[in-house]
């Protein structure tokens, strides 16, 4: 599918915009990401009333114009407006690709992927356990020879600790940093693991100085994603990290997270924190139903979990159903 055009359009969310990436990447195109940050009025109008969303956009947003796309792929619900308004300046040739629910009808689009938390069913809706993500063997196998050394200090068993931050959903203070931080220790003193943590960009520095703190004395390397003294970022060794770890340790906050642990093949250990939805709810009980995660209690745990390969599945249904979109436009004559 390589010499189809595919257009991205994100809100600039790295958690929606890399679900997007990581489907395309797998089915082989090469796409190019439009960006867009939307004004006011159409900020606090429900996305799918929105009257002219080609005038949405604020200035500084990547202009969308044609040629449209062969394939256009989305995720969140502000992107649900331009999408739809892009099938229909194509004349519909444009395939579009919705990732998560749209909260419009899902004939609305040609396909949606979506997590089986959203509840959401149809004939053109592929339902995953968790989010889409950029993991492959192949991209773990080379960051953790690439981060091999960084790493190799550390006693065996070695723990990825993937930590997340505050959302709506979850509150990530200092005292709940404090509280993972002890579990981390006592998970330490009794399996001797050592531990490479990575931040990501919603965690607060206050929060993570605190683990430093409960780890001082702890066998760790901890990336945060701070300037070096050249003022440039280190490059984050996460999926280094989910190549070389025997266990990951990953906070409730982040579905993404959680599921590009799983996509590892590695026991998962889920810290919770208060808060959650019910959609969280519903995503992290059915995948410790599923054998995929368990509870992450201050103890070393370690299980086979069973395959969990939502990416491939869900290239296989989009692509047959593009396939099917271009037979049905060359069978109408139109081209």
């Amino acid at each position: 599918m390589s010499s189809h055009s595919c257009w991205i359009l994100s809100e600039g969310h790295a958690g929606m915009e890399n679900q997007c990436i990581g489907l395309a990447e797998a089915m082989g195109l090469t796409p190019e990401v439009k960006r867009v940050r939307f004004r006011f009025p159409w900020t606090r109008l429900p996305a799918r009333i929105w009257p002219f969303p080609f005038r949405a956009a604020a200035k500084g947003s990547d202009v969308l114009a044609p040629p449209w796309p062969d394939i256009l792929i989305t995720c969140g619900r502000r992107s649900v407006p331009l999408a739809l308004a892009m099938r229909q300046k194509s004349a519909r040739h444009t395939f579009t690709v919705h990732i998560q629910n749209p909260t419009v009808p899902p004939s609305a689009f040609h396909m949606i992927v979506a997590p089986q938390h959203d509840g959401l069913t149809g004939p053109n809706v592929y339902v995953t356990h968790g989010a889409l993500h950029r993991v492959t063997a192949a991209r773990m196998k080379d960051d953790a020879e690439k981060f091999a050394p960084l790493y190799a200090s550390l006693p065996r068993p070695l723990v990825g600790v993937l930590i997340g931050g505050s959302n709506r959903r979850y509150r990530v203070g200092q005292r709940e940093m404090a509280d993972l931080g002890d579990k981390l220790r006592q998970l330490h003193e009794e399996s001797g693991a050592g531990f490479a943590v990575t931040a990501s960009r919603r965690t607060d520095a206050v929060t993570m100085e605190v683990l430093r703190e409960k780890l001082a004395d702890v066998p760790a390397v901890i990336w945060d994603g701070r300037e070096g003294d050249d003022g440039e970022l280190d490059e984050n060794p996460y999926y280094g990290i989910l190549g070389l770890a025997d266990l990951v340790v990953v906070t409730c906050d982040s579905i993404s997270m959680v599921s590009e642990a799983c996509a590892s093949a590695k026991p998962v250990l889920v810290a919770h924190f208060p808060g959650g939805s019910k959609r969280f709810h519903h995503f992290h009980r059915a995948m410790e139903k599923d054998g995929y995660t368990r509870s992450f209690t201050g103890r070393y745990e370690s299980w086979m979990p069973p395959p969990l390969d939502d990416v491939s599945g869900a290239v296989a249904a989009v692509r047959a159903a593009f396939l099917a979109h271009m037979e049905q436009r060359t069978g109408s004559g139109v081209e």
